[in-house]
């Protein structure tokens, strides 16, 4: 009986705890500017998203900062972006026969037709900079890792050795981009390669365990290796490490730092690109 008596009490306290409500009481912050988007030296045509922030518990997607003047300029050359959808997207695209030019600087210019936090005007620089031109790119599955194991995109280039430089990676499947955001794509510096020859270092790690990201013999797979800045290499890696907290209920150790001037959350990036395709054997 007096362990019947003992489960019950448990059972109680246990049902209470469970069962407890607790309110959250979030404060609301300032509205601030989002600038998202870059450029690259291919030809085509590049897209800035601008956006607002929003309150926690905003249960819709992120209001659009539509009607703005959004100009590009290298201190030469002004390229006008014209917004998809004049007056409701928010998202503002270059002509579709712009390319940067490696080593120049580009200049985002930001007027918008109603104020964010009693501000109208943004900007945003970032410098073009040079990347390592691919040979080819190898595709190799590790066995050894994991049950199934890991597919590899190994790189074949020469490393410049005139300063230090910055990569970022994305892979294409059967022309489909699988580094579909920024938590999937791959950064890193040249610390350890300064000046080698990148001799089948790899960039992209595949887990052969998810059938949606494997590979399969016959696919094509494409590498996009790119030069960027410190600056968003930097970014990058404290957007990725942000969603990696140890407690895990703390908060990221630091704002993530991006490129918007008068207080603006993103950045604009200007990249260079190299290409190596594959198929999968």
């Amino acid at each position: 009986m007096k362990r019947i008596t003992l489960y019950t009490l448990l059972l109680a306290l246990i049902t209470f705890a469970c069962t407890e409500r607790v309110d959250l009481n979030l404060d609301e912050t300032y509205t601030r500017m989002v600038v998202d988007g870059g450029i690259s030296n291919d030809t085509g045509s590049y897209q800035i998203t601008l956006t607002k922030t929003a309150d926690y518990f905003y249960n819709e997607p992120a209001p659009r900062v539509a009607g703005a003047t959004v100009n590009l300029t290298n201190g030469t050359d002004n390229y006008l972006l014209h917004e998809t959808e004049p007056g409701i997207s928010g998202i503002y695209e270059t002509d579709a026969t712009f390319f940067g030019i490696i080593g120049e600087t580009y200049t985002l210019d930001i007027d918008l037709n109603e104020p964010i936090d009693n501000l109208t005007t943004y900007y945003s620089s970032c410098q073009m900079m040079n990347v390592a031109r691919l040979d080819s790119i190898q595709v190799v599955l590790e066995t050894d890792w994991g049950p199934k194991g890991i597919w590899q995109i190994r790189v074949f280039a020469q490393e410049p050795g005139d300063e230090t430089n910055y990569y970022m990676f994305h892979y294409y499947r059967n022309d489909t981009l699988m580094t579909d955001s920024i938590w999937k794509v791959a950064v890193s510096d040249d610390k350890y390669i300064n000046g080698s020859y990148i001799n089948g270092l790899a960039a992209i790690y595949i887990n052969n365990e998810n059938p949606w990201e494997a590979f399969n013999p016959g696919d094509k797979v494409t590498l996009k290796m790119s030069g960027i800045t410190k600056e968003y290499y930097d970014f990058i890696t404290q957007v990725q490490l942000s969603g990696f907290n140890i407690p895990f209920f703390t908060g990221p150790p630091a704002n993530v730092q991006g490129n918007i001037s008068n207080g603006g959350i993103g950045f604009f990036s200007a990249y260079s690109n190299t290409w190596g395709s594959t198929v999968v054997k």
